[in-house]
């Protein structure tokens, strides 16, 4: 663990690419509408935009922490930025194909991208100070990322000049080139911030000097052998998805219910998500532990998603903030519990949390099928068993070791 001092610059510098990891995440929110508006497929179909986004967790996780190992965190988020950028190139072209599977082989693109940074910037925001503050840590760079969500679709909205369901794909050309540039831009910025390089407690080489600093993991000799950090996975494979539900089907749903200006409900969900990461701030760990946090928010979001499931639409719409709100601080708590005692298995262990992000593939597509099966509002019920899980992982998951 890196000694106590001031990180006010590291943490503006990842405050940056937390910022950018929502802003890539959230043209999401509108490419779902205009694709289905412009291609006339199906609600499960264009879901699955947000699922080839997060499909590449399970496949980049493992290969993004080698090569964090090999090259540093700070050449990492460097490269990223750069596969943005080749990303968003191909958006362009499946643009002026008007190719579906084009699109679907941008958001991968984008979704490696993705899970480069995440697996660059979560454990380096974990481990940058002492464990028992990081997720007040993680919901300060929370904000960042979650304010993000939004601006896509209201920067294009505002760029054209048209309602979210007046934009065709064809449109897309102009502010996407804009987006290349500026990911381009953060590849540099990246490269040059100083940013230190850091490790948990016992990640050094030295086997006496790993036993010394963390007596669990040096009995290990297998990252597969936490319990603690398996379900952690599962807990946090389930969050991202029904957070990626909550964020990512609010302009879809607003649109659904022909509510006017789609876009303006993409604030939403943000909303409650920074209310939860400022809290988090202010009362972890001075007044509550990272468990008592999940453990309260487990409670918030399955009280949301209850009601946005059994309350009249055109008024469910805005409890799907309250969801977001019990989600808030899931993230920054699940992190640190889960990887708390890997010692030389940090890097593993970060690896397959990444990978648990595939969760977001998941639950969107289950979403979609849903909506298509039973209408946009009680494909909603699909996040309660998600919460009562980690509602339990915040009771007792996080406390089996073996």
């Amino acid at each position: 663990m890196q000694p106590t001092k001031s990180f006010a610059i590291p943490l503006s510098f990842i405050g940056i690419m937390f910022f950018s990891l929502g802003f890539a995440l959230g043209i999401n929110s509108l490419l779902v509408p205009v694709l289905q508006g412009s291609l006339g497929i199906s609600n499960a179909a264009s879901y699955l935009i947000i699922a080839a986004t997060f499909i590449p967790f399970l496949i980049f996780g493992y290969p993004a922490g080698l090569t964090i190992k090999a090259i540093g965190y700070k050449k990492t988020m460097s490269l990223s930025f750069v596969i943005f950028a080749a990303a968003f190139y191909l958006f362009i072209l499946s643009a002026d194909e008007k190719s579906f599977p084009l699109f679907l082989l941008a958001s991968f693109v984008s979704g490696a991208a993705n899970a480069y940074l995440q697996a660059s910037v979560n454990p380096y925001i974990t481990i940058l100070g002492p464990l028992d503050s990081a997720a007040k840590r993680i919901s300060m760079m929370g904000i960042c990322n979650k304010l993000a969500w939004p601006i896509p679709s209201m920067f294009i909205v505002w760029l054209l000049g048209k309602d979210v369901h007046l934009i065709g794909i064809e449109d897309l050309s102009k502010p996407f080139w804009i987006i290349i540039g500026a990911f381009l831009a953060l590849g540099v910025l990246a490269f040059l911030a100083p940013l230190p390089e850091v490790k948990a407690a016992g990640e050094d080489d030295s086997e006496e000097e790993e036993s010394a600093a963390c007596t669990y993991a040096a009995t290990k000799t297998s990252v597969f052998q936490f319990t603690h950090l398996l379900l952690g996975c599962l807990a946090l494979f389930l969050y991202v998805g029904v957070e990626t539900v909550s964020l990512g089907t609010l302009v879809d749903y607003a649109n659904s219910l022909g509510l006017p200006g789609a876009a303006n409900y993409a604030w939403i969900a943000p909303i409650g998500i920074v209310i939860g990461y400022i809290c988090g701030i202010i009362l972890i760990p001075k007044y509550i532990s990272q468990a008592v946090a999940l453990k309260l928010c487990s409670f918030l979001a399955i009280a949301g998603a209850l009601l946005v499931v059994l309350t009249p639409a055109e008024i469910s719409i805005y409890f799907i903030s309250l969801m977001a709100l019990g989600c808030s601080l899931m993230w920054p708590a699940l992190w640190p519990l889960a990887m708390a005692d890997l010692g030389k298995f940090t890097k593993a262990g970060s690896s397959l949390l990444i990978m648990a992000m595939f969760g977001g593939a998941v639950l969107p597509t289950l979403y979609g099928s849903l909506k298509d099966a039973v209408g946009a509002q009680q494909a909603y019920w699909l996040c309660l068993p998600c919460f009562l899980y980690i509602l339990y992982y915040s009771i007792h998951g996080y406390k089996i070791r073996s």
